[in-house]
């Protein structure tokens, strides 16, 4: 569902759309998404009837340097490489 998300940036899907291209049940996609939104990995828009969601981008990069930041017991220059790309090159 994050890929997909991610595929459609920045444009995001309405939650009937994603749930209907993953072959998933309406309301077992609302809880995935439920649960997403409130991790800071998606966010949501209302758009007349529909709700557009979408990757929030900067969530995802915030937890992936949040989980290797602290990486290889101290060792930092193991991890260097990826928290490289992560980071905001401005």
């Amino acid at each position: 569902m994050f890929r997909l998300l991610v595929r459609h940036e920045p444009d995001g899907m309405a939650a009937g759309e994603i749930a209907r291209q993953l072959d998933v049940p309406q309301n077992t996609m609302s809880a995935h998404l439920g649960i997403l939104a409130r991790a800071g990995l998606i966010r949501s828009e209302r758009h007349s009837r529909s709700i557009i969601y979408r990757a929030d981008l900067d969530g995802v990069r915030a937890l992936t340097l949040f989980l290797v930041k602290d990486c290889c017991a101290g060792n930092a220059e193991l991890c260097a490489p990826l928290i490289a790309e992560l980071a905001p090159c401005c």
